[in-house]
């Protein structure tokens, strides 16, 4: 029996990333072998082994065989006559596919360390195009090692294209969807993970909402990079540079949805868009199986997004009104990240980069203003039932009317 540290350990040492998790492989044993030694074994599909010490996941090396449509349709097979290579065969891409013994030495039968080096991302084999859900898992690599320079080899990238023309992809369940998209908002560059699913023509079957925003344009007076999916992208990586918070980046993804629903007719204005993106998230979320926090932070950001950048100009009331809409007087911080993903489309636009976002500054000072007035404050004075209500969001919109005087 012989164990091998493989996969996205070797890939993060030798790039100086820090590494996450260590998993290993174990070439010559079986199920019997591993647990009389200690391991536990969890998963179904395969067996899979926890160190009796260390906890980190122990594979038996196995093969696998496409029956079936989709990311699940494998017969897989795993005896202790399966070898290394023929494990590392099935892996993705040939960075992944390089293992380390444990005296140290790499064992590469796929070119990976040439391609560490040359900052390629390439298919393993043709086996690639059997599971779906590695064009979004490229896609993710691509968005979060693009910083290092990489790129895509274009035969993977053809490959990956033949894969969604083949009609592959529409067999993958939402559930995988969110979790390769939600991982890549997080990547040092997201963009890229959608700018790679363009360019295979994955974004349409995965998410079409988003892929239908490239080529809309928009009023150049505002936005001087005129196409509505690259503002969204130009967004999303300033988003990125706020925080790593999913349901922020997620909805600033999203903020411009509505914008892809715009007649013709009317281009490059967006009357309403607002309303139409916030209803559209509302709509698809379920479909998409979306969680339901980054569904609800993607649905306000989308219907009160020009609210906060017009604030200076807002009724006292209206501004009272958002922040209720905002849920902000009994979660602060619900402001304070719509606050954020305003700033990212606010910079996120060509010239604006560097730009500071008061308007963010100004909605959070009028929740700290209205939340100094208290129901006991008039409570006090005899008040009760609607008038209360009335009364305290009267109170507040003065003294949200006294600050925006002073600006």
């Amino acid at each position: 029996m012989q164990t091998f540290l493989v996969g996205g350990a070797i890939r993060d040492e030798l790039l100086g990333i820090p590494i996450k998790d260590k998993d290993w492989v174990v070439v010559g044993a079986s199920p019997d072998d591993l647990k009389r030694q200690g391991y536990t074994q969890v998963g179904d599909d395969f067996p899979v082994f926890l160190h009796p010490k260390t906890k980190q996941e122990y594979a038996l090396a196995r093969t696998e065989r496409k029956s079936g449509h989709g990311y699940t349709g494998f017969q897989v097979a795993f005896d202790p006559s399966v070898t290394l290579e023929e494990d590392l065969l099935r892996r993705d891409l040939t960075v992944n596919a390089i293992a380390k013994s444990d005296e140290g030495q790499y064992v590469d039968p796929y070119g990976g360390l040439d391609d560490i080096n040359n900052k390629i991302l390439r298919h393993v084999s043709p086996a690639f195009s059997e599971d779906p859900l590695r064009v979004l898992r490229v896609a993710r690599f691509a968005a979060r090692l693009k910083p290092l320079g990489f790129s895509i080899a274009d035969e993977t990238m053809e490959l990956m294209a033949n894969m969604v023309k083949s009609g592959e992809l529409e067999h993958l369940v939402p559930e995988r969807v969110w979790q390769e998209m939600s991982r890549a908002l997080q990547a040092d560059v997201p963009s890229e993970f959608f700018n790679v699913l363009r360019r295979c023509n994955a974004l349409k079957v995965v998410f079409p909402e988003l892929d239908r925003l490239f080529g809309v344009p928009q009023t150049m007076r505002w936005h001087p990079e005129v196409d509505t999916g690259i503002h969204t992208l130009k967004a999303l990586d300033i988003c990125r540079l706020l925080t790593n918070k999913i349901d922020l980046l997620f909805a600033t993804l999203c903020h411009d949805l509505g914008k892809g629903l715009t007649p013709t007719d009317i281009l490059p204005s967006h009357h309403g868009h607002e309303g139409k993106g916030a209803n559209l998230i509302k709509k698809i979320a379920k479909q998409y199986k979306w969680p339901t926090k980054a569904t609800l932070l993607a649905e306000r950001v989308a219907r009160f997004h020009t609210h906060s950048h017009n604030i200076k100009n807002l009724k006292p009331s209206t501004i009272v009104s958002l922040l209720k809409s905002l849920g902000g007087f009994q979660q602060p911080e619900n402001v304070e990240h719509f606050s954020m993903v305003c700033e990212a489309d606010f910079r996120g636009r060509s010239g604006f980069e560097q730009h500071t976002y008061y308007q963010g500054q100004i909605l959070q000072e009028c929740l700290k203003l209205a939340s100094q007035v208290t129901a006991q404050m008039f409570i006090e004075q005899g008040v009760e039932g609607k008038k209360l209500g009335d009364a305290i969001d009267l109170e507040r919109a003065k003294r949200i009317k006294i600050y925006i005087a002073t600006l």
